[in-house]
């Protein structure tokens, strides 16, 4: 069994999808303007810098979801994809997806952003499983809170483990794996799969890269 895994934001997308909902809900009105954006950013710069606290991001990204009615999230979703999310998609992005879904068993997007904002971009793409931190639901609605492991560092093994676990493999018997992504956050995963590529790397992982011996590519030429 072949598996392929794509990070989502600054791999596939020219851009955080995480990001541009908090910016595309500040421009709807939606959130509390100036302070949500200084909160956004602020959370967004601690994580390219390595040292975002993921629940606190997660209590603080997660809590519009909780304010607004399921109708009015999907409506807003499909207005955010339109007009934020596909202008991001650079077509080697999609050629990439495409040559892996042709010979890969299993090809999954694995990424921090909760999957509310993340599983209509993989479908975007075609890709048919998504790994991503989930959204606590209860009755139809979002409560705020995470449910299980966030899928971020660590916890991208873990989620990870747990979906082939529930295939009956592990990352250790499987025939091949792939592993694309843009940042040394996920130097945990990378670690783990037989091909390790870089995609238009952060420096930190660019210079991680280099020193493995690991293959750099662009996607937005």
């Amino acid at each position: 069994m072949n598996l392929v895994l794509f990070d989502l934001d600054n791999t596939l997308l020219a851009g955080d999808s995480d990001y541009e909902w908090g910016q595309f809900l500040i421009a709807k009105g939606a959130v509390d303007g100036p302070h949500y954006e200084a909160k956004n950013r602020a959370f967004y710069e601690d994580y390219k810098a390595g040292r975002l606290d993921i629940y606190a991001f997660l209590a603080f990204a997660l809590r519009p979801l909780a304010t607004h009615s399921r109708a009015q999230l999907d409506a807003w979703h499909a207005e955010y994809m339109a007009t934020r999310i596909r202008p991001m998609i650079p077509q080697a992005a999609r050629d990439l997806v495409n040559r892996h879904l042709a010979s890969a068993d299993l090809v999954a997007v694995i990424t921090a952003t909760n999957s509310f904002v993340t599983a209509p971009i993989a479908r975007e793409f075609g890709i048919p499983h998504l790994i991503a931190t989930d959204p606590e639901e209860v009755d139809g609605r979002f409560t705020g809170e995470v449910a299980g492991t966030p899928c971020f560092r660590e916890g991208k093994v873990t989620r990870i483990e747990q979906f082939l676990a529930e295939r009956g493999t592990t990352l250790e018997r499987l025939d091949d794996s792939w592993f694309y992504s843009d940042s040394h956050n996920d130097l945990p995963l990378l670690e783990k799969v037989r091909h390790p590529v870089a995609v238009d790397p952060d420096p930190t992982l660019r210079t991680e890269a280099e020193a493995r011996g690991w293959p750099v590519i662009s996607l937005r030429g």
